[in-house]
């Protein structure tokens, strides 16, 4: 959308024929934040709005086309996309005890989770069974030093002020 390259893909015509579909984020030249969460979100309200229809794209699909289905398109479905035995340990805590997830319940959380979350409101995040990030704060790299290169590769490459 942001790009303008393209029109919207008739995803349900594409589920009904058989096509695996999945959802991701490229890089930050088309898509600044990379916050699945969001574009899980806009998958759904732009399929319902150029349908002028509701129904289209629910939120546990488009929850589906950012796990299952995106394991599926990788060909990595027995390892990932799915809470089960035998498959790596990957998952995300979220904390929806903020003003723009509250209020939620069981029979709403799906859709919270769509509509309402956003990437900072992972508060864990476990890897194949190891904590990369904890209280939001990632474990793995130093997040200051990899803001602050970006900031000089950003000025390098396009003269960008800090």
């Amino acid at each position: 959308m942001k790009l303008a390259s393209g029109g919207v893909a008739p995803l349900p015509e594409m589920f009904e024929a058989g096509v695996t579909v999945s959802l991701g984020t490229d890089s930050p030249i088309s898509n600044n934040g990379m916050d699945l969460f969001q574009e899980m979100k806009f998958a759904a309200l732009l399929h319902k709005s150029s349908r002028w229809d509701a129904s289209v794209l629910p939120a546990q699909k488009a929850l589906d086309l950012a796990t299952v289905d995106a394991a599926r398109a990788l060909r990595v479905e027995d390892r990932l996309g799915s809470i089960e035995p035998g498959k790596a340990a990957d998952l995300a805590v979220v904390d929806l005890r903020t003003p723009h997830a509250t209020p939620y319940s069981r029979d709403n959380l799906i859709r919270h989770l769509v509509y309402a979350c956003r990437g900072s409101d992972v508060r864990t995040t476990i890897v194949n069974g190891d904590v990369v990030v904890d209280g939001g704060v990632v474990k793995t790299v130093d997040e200051r030093v990899v803001i602050e290169r970006v900031q000089e590769i950003a000025r390098e490459l396009y003269g960008v002020a800090a």
